[in-house]
């Protein structure tokens, strides 16, 4: 979804960063062997990330929704030495697909994979974070709010994504259309909340950064 006219954001994204030789690799094997290829990070999103995590300096960063793993190793780049990820997914599918471009990265050591429900997973995993990244169900981003709003450290980040639903937030909310209703409670949760302040960022689909105060 453009937010700029299309001429300014191919502008905007010829002048950012370009992606590693082998975040292309990944997208085009994704494009020829995988489901629903769109929900890739993409090129631009994907330097943003890595930007993020660069200015953190995380040294412990979780990921809700792997997919092929194109944001994991956007997020590893910007990883402390000895740092790890910690990504959780449900389709057991994929799992192959994303060890192979992890263990190609060189960030491989440093990603543990969980396959399953977030939900069940996450109070499983003993770690404080300095980043999180939500990309998961919307159903389910408030319940992941809560369960890791906690064990975030001070100053730390949650990242999430798809915030502007492909622009529906501002628009009636139609019946049964409960990924769009979760995603408006789920920005609202982000600007009451007093733990965390926010500020969206309407990057492709909308990417919000709440900092833990």
């Amino acid at each position: 979804m453009f937010f700029l006219p299309e001429k300014l954001d191919s502008y905007v994204v010829a002048h950012s960063e370009q992606e590693p030789e082998l975040l292309q690799q990944l997208t085009r094997e994704t494009y020829q062997k995988v489901l629903q290829p769109i929900m890739l990070s993409g090129p631009y999103q994907g330097r943003v990330l890595s930007m993020i995590s660069k200015l953190v300096r995380p040294k412990t960063i979780l990921e809700l929704g792997t997919f092929t793993g194109y944001a994991t190793l956007c997020l590893a780049e910007g990883l402390q030495t000895n740092g790890e990820i910690h990504t959780i997914d449900i389709n057991e599918e994929l799992e192959d697909f994303q060890r192979l471009y992890f263990d190609k990265s060189g960030f491989g050591d440093n990603i543990t994979q969980h396959i399953g429900n977030a939900i069940d997973i996450i109070p499983t995993i003993n770690k404080t974070y300095d980043l999180v990244f939500i990309d998961a169900d919307k159903p389910n981003y408030c319940n992941y709010f809560q369960l890791i709003v906690d064990r975030l450290n001070p100053g730390g980040i949650i990242l999430s994504d798809n915030v502007l639903w492909h622009g529906k937030v501002v628009e009636p909310l139609q019946n049964k259309d409960n990924s769009t209703k979760a995603i408006l409670d789920y920005n609202r949760l982000l600007k009451e909340d007093p733990r965390v302040e926010t500020v969206v960022l309407p990057i492709r689909d909308g990417l919000t950064i709440s900092r833990k105060i």
